[in-house]
């Protein structure tokens, strides 16, 4: 096993590979020895002394590919320190922070598989022109001109990497 830590990652848009990025940097600015990886990269994940794994959410559920590298790697993930992180854009929507709690139970699924040390929520991306289907795009600009969503950047960089520095002291 070497000392490096496994930041990996599932993404549709690219929003959820920001997210991983941004912590991998933050990790590796203080002093941390890390690997990013998106999850159809990893080969084997005993190398490593700790995993950060995330996904973008879809359908309120992490994508199916995170879900099968967690179940692929299970007994080798209860064995280390384990972080999970999801991207949700729930948490962009007016008054939010009522559906903080939803959205934490978005990442049941994952603890039933492997018990996360730390957990991160964080909010998306919105970019219309990067969603892949014709009726899903009209869908989201109707909730958008309705209020429900704003287009936009809406990732707290600053929190994601107060999040990435608190997981030094446990992983």
């Amino acid at each position: 096993m070497t000392d490096k830590i496994l930041i990996t990652y599932a993404s549709r848009t690219g929003t959820t590979a920001g997210v991983a990025d941004a912590i991998a940097k933050t990790l590796a600015d203080k002093g941390q020895n890390v690997e990013l990886l998106h999850m159809a990269e990893v080969k084997e994940t005993g190398q490593y002394r700790a995993v950060v794994a995330g996904s973008a959410i879809q359908a309120s559920k992490w994508l199916p590919e995170a879900m099968e590298f967690l179940e692929t790697n299970r007994e080798i993930l209860n064995k280390k320190p384990f972080a999970a992180f999801q991207v949700c854009m729930t948490l962009a929507m007016p008054g939010a922070e009522k559906y903080r709690d939803h959205v934490s139970g978005l990442m049941e699924p994952v603890r039933k598989i492997v018990k996360p040390i730390k957990e991160g929520l964080f909010a998306g991306r919105l970019d219309i022109a990067k969603i892949p289907s014709a009726a899903d795009r009209i869908k989201f600009r109707i909730s958008v001109w309705m209020g429900v969503w704003k287009a936009g950047d809406h990732r707290d960089w600053d929190a994601i990497r107060k999040w990435a520095e608190d997981l030094i002291p446990i992983i």
